[in-house]
């Protein structure tokens, strides 16, 4: 009982998910801005115009739709629009980090896991929103 009401004291604090949110938006933009303009020449693996410009605008456009739909949570008219925003984004990066992971040849999957944890943290990342949206 002593346990229950010292949790019960403890403040929640709502908007959490700005914590995940916000290091995401940097990485994903700060990629996309570091591969723009698109030029096929900067893609580090052989990828064809069509994908790598699919690569770029989707960094670019993830990190702007998390920012969006963050925001437009707190418009009373716009939250289920924002959290499809944040849902599409969150798909965005799992897309986008799977094929990063995938390009990548890792011999088994405790590599990915020992070798690669940047691109499954974010991977994670992304899935945490795609399956929650702004219901955090």
């Amino acid at each position: 009982m002593m346990i229950k009401t010292l949790v019960h004291r403890i403040p929640e604090f709502c908007m959490t998910h700005w914590l995940l949110r916000i290091p995401l938006i940097v990485v994903f933009f700060q990629q996309g801005m570091n591969k723009w303009p698109i030029n096929i020449e900067d893609s580090p693996v052989e990828l064809t115009l069509l994908v790598w410009s699919f690569v770029v605008l989707g960094e670019l456009g993830a990190a702007a739709g998390l920012l969006a739909g963050g925001l437009a949570d707190y418009i009373k008219r716009t939250k289920e629009f924002g959290d499809v925003i944040t849902r599409f984004s969150g798909i965005t990066i799992a897309s986008i980090m799977t094929g990063v992971i995938w390009t990548g040849e890792p011999e088994s999957f405790w590599d990915v896991l020992w070798y690669d944890n940047l691109h499954v943290l974010l991977w994670v990342g992304g899935m945490y929103f795609a399956l929650r949206g702004n219901r955090t």
